[in-house]
């Protein structure tokens, strides 16, 4: 049968890589070169192929669409189970991971966990589809792969997942034990893993918790493990999404170079991809820290500018929580503490389970003086992501809560607490400086003033009247400093 030369491009990179995995990129690069086609155009010449192969989009008996990430020549229907292997290999990956839920066991022997163990696939399914950067494999395909599930590495092959997740459910009594595990696809390595230990009281409501706990974790130890993925990645196949990832790896180191260092690979990751919304986020942000946190030029001009990137990111995407938090934090910095409450609210819509957007809002709340609600906050941000990059900033920023409100000594040992963290920035030390200062602490004072001088050569009073531009409220001002004078600051 007589195919187009497009078409015949296409199969002869697909036989060239036979039994691999091809992206979508390749494919694009390979058989359009630096020509922009739609994904339409790919769709219609893979259909073309598979007629000329005598194949259809149903049997893919030749040509397999792998859920999420390419197209795999094939020769015979069950090649992908035998052939897992090729998951395991990759190293070539470009573009947003795929995660895949498998099914949750019962290891009770009169099996009343089942329901349980179901319900919670369904929710995790559910939970992490809201962080936008994962794509999740739906029950649908989960359900179609069948008896593969009974093997991961053959889970992954099926559905191009890059990680995966397991899990059990042990009851005794009215108390259920559930046990959840993360693994990476290339080489069944376990990333995360957690049991939770609760009551039987009311199985939604435990459904609810537990999904929303798992993904937040999920999200947080995949979000390192892809930075240090990106890391490892040779410069040649870094694209949009590894770009972001090392500038997102910088970002987290917390200093002045590597925010700048973060700020000029954002900027690299646009020009690949200007639709990629969390790369303007990520941007926005860092533009913003920059003037907090590292002494960085400001003046309105500069705050214009990332409040239009938080912008461009939203727009990008309307349904990412994260861009909306950036857009939260951006009014924050601007003193327009209604919109960035607004901003927030449609982030924890959106996504319930993202830790940061209940530390925004708690820091929000915190500068509107309503400082029950903002510890709340604070106190949900650790549970939902306890070792997250920024957790130092959590308690960070409940310390400066505590401190607001009178609480000198819970102020002292949140701020303390963030300054055990390995990548937490001199303000958390400001911070304790404040409130041993107010709790007339003496020696402890003395020794803190000297690991803030270390961390900060020359930090005094105005350095940090200068830094809290975005606080409002006059007396949470004074407040600050007069604890940094009792402690000794100049």
């Amino acid at each position: 049968m007589p195919v187009e030369p497009r078409t015949f491009d296409l199969l002869r990179v697909l036989a060239r890589n036979a039994g691999r995995t091809v992206t979508r990129d390749e494919l694009f690069d390979e058989v359009w070169g630096d020509r922009i086609v739609s994904d339409a155009a790919l769709s219609s010449q893979v259909r073309a192929a598979r007629r000329a192969l005598g194949d259809d989009g149903s049997a893919q008996e030749m040509i397999a669409t792998v859920h999420g990430r390419g197209f795999r020549l094939r020769g015979r229907a069950d090649q992908m189970r035998e052939e897992p292997q090729d998951v395991a290999a990759a190293t070539g990956r470009t573009g947003r991971p795929t995660i895949a839920v498998l099914p949750c066991v019962s290891l009770d022997r009169d099996g009343r966990g089942a329901v349980l163990a179901q319900g919670l696939v369904e929710d995790l399914i559910t939970a992490l589809s809201k962080t936008r950067w994962l794509r999740v494999v739906p029950r649908s395909t989960m359900i179609a792969v069948g008896g593969a599930a009974d093997n991961p590495a053959d889970v992954a092959a099926a559905t191009g997942a890059d990680y995966l997740v397991s899990g059990t459910v042990r009851r005794d009594g009215n108390r259920v034990r559930i046990s959840v595990q993360t693994a990476d696809a290339r080489d069944m390595r376990c990333i995360w893993s957690e049991s939770f230990d609760r009551d039987m009281a009311d199985i939604f409501a435990l459904q609810d918790e537990i999904s929303r706990l798992v993904s937040a974790r999920i999200a947080t130890e995949l979000g390192v493990t892809e930075q240090e993925r990106a890391a490892r990645e040779p410069r040649k196949n870094r694209g949009a999404w590894e770009i972001y990832q090392l500038g997102s790896l910088e970002f987290y180191r917390f200093t002045a170079e590597s925010n700048r260092r973060c700020q000029r690979l954002m900027r690299q990751a646009i020009e690949q991809d200007p639709a990629f919304g969390s790369a303007y986020a990520r941007l926005a942000y860092a533009v913003v820290l920059e003037m907090v946190y590292f002494e960085g030029e400001r003046h309105r001009a500069r705050l214009d500018e990332a409040l239009d990137l938080a912008r461009r990111g939203v727009d990008c995407d309307d349904q990412d929580a994260a861009t909306f938090f950036v857009l939260g934090r951006v009014r924050l910095a601007r003193c327009e503490y209604e919109l960035a409450m607004d901003a927030l609210e449609e982030a924890l819509r959106l996504d319930p389970c993202l830790a940061l957007a209940h530390c925004g809002m708690g820091d929000s709340l915190a500068y509107e003086g309503r400082l029950d609600e903002a510890i709340e906050r604070f106190e949900t941000a650790i549970e939902l992501s306890p070792h997250d990059p920024f957790r130092w900033a959590f308690m960070s920023y409940r310390s400066l809560a505590h401190l607001f409100d009178g609480a000198f000594e819970d102020a002292a040992r949140w701020a303390r607490r963030a300054t055990q963290l390995p990548n937490a920035h001199y303000w958390a030390n400001a911070n304790l400086v404040a409130a041993l200062g107010h709790c007339e602490a003496g020696r402890q004072a003395e020794e803190a003033v000297q690991a803030l001088s270390r961390m900060r050569p020359g930090f005094s009073r105005r350095l940090a009247r200068d830094r809290l531009f975005y606080v409002k409220d006059g007396d949470q001002i004074e407040a600050f400093l007069e604890g940094l004078r009792k402690a000794g600051v100049k």
